[in-house]
């Protein structure tokens, strides 16, 4: 559904609390591990890497609220002068946008596994739809660790073809990972991109109790004190081969918060 392979860990077999089960049996690998589908080989599945600068799950925070703004399933921090933009699927808002001056990072929120983290396969999964568009990837360890730096075709206001240069960085949590999108200076200069970088760090993921399966967005609510501005062009992105890579099936801007003080 997601351009990822189902495993034999997350297949269901009744309701869907039990997507986050997992399975042990016959023929199955030694505990943490699975096997290939297509080459037979066999992938370690990784617990999630400790988080010591964050981003916070709710429980970690004594004080979610303090600072950021409360989107229901994301606490993000605010910051003088920044832009927040919420964006839809459908009716659902799924995904917000930090602009700040000439930069930005889109994020958003998904459920996961118990016991996976699933940013390395995200990442190959980013990487193979850029670059089957003809884009350019490149791996590096940043400052929020394994990301993926891409330049991927885009068609200009004028209709000629261009390049759009994002970083796509993630991190995973208690069954759920979170993924930011940087783009503007942030993403052309990494080193322009502190702010941003630490939002996306002092974020606060809420990923709720109920049962939802593996890569599932997390929805998000409007704050109920916001000042918006009604908006509904088209946020152009990447055209993606995985749900991950930016453009988020053709995301919708919403309304946005013009300014945070």
């Amino acid at each position: 559904m997601f351009g990822r392979r189902r495993k034999k860990s997350e297949e269901p077999k009744g309701t869907s609390d039990e997507f986050e089960t997992e399975q042990e049996g016959e023929g199955e690998p030694q505990d943490g591990a699975d096997t290939d589908a297509d080459t037979g080989e066999t992938r370690v599945k990784l617990p999630p890497a400790p988080r010591p600068d964050g981003p916070w799950d709710i429980e970690e925070v004594t004080e979610p609220d303090s600072g950021r703004v409360d989107l229901g399933g994301l606490f993000i921090p605010g910051v003088e002068g920044m832009e927040l933009r919420v964006e839809v699927a459908g009716d659902a808002i799924v995904a917000a946008t930090v602009v700040l001056q000439d930069s930005a990072v889109q994020l958003q929120a998904f459920a996961a596994p118990k016991r996976e983290g699933i940013w390395d396969e995200v990442r190959e999964e980013i990487a193979s739809g850029i670059t089957q568009q003809g884009g350019v990837i490149d791996e590096a360890e940043g400052p929020l660790g394994w990301e993926l730096r891409a330049q991927v075709p885009v068609q200009l206001p004028d209709g000629t073809g261009g390049v759009q240069v994002v970083r796509f960085v993630g991190v995973d949590g208690p069954r759920w990972f979170l993924r930011g999108v940087i783009s503007g200076q942030g993403a052309v200069q990494p080193e322009a991109a502190g702010v941003l970088e630490q939002i996306f760090r002092d974020t606060v993921v809420v990923r709720g109790e109920g049962p939802m399966a593996p890569r599932d967005p997390i929805v998000l609510k409007l704050p109920e004190d916001a000042q918006m501005v009604p908006d509904g062009v088209q946020q152009e992105t990447v055209e993606e081969g995985s749900r991950f890579a930016g453009g988020l099936d053709k995301l919708q801007r919403g309304p946005e918060i013009s300014e945070v003080r």
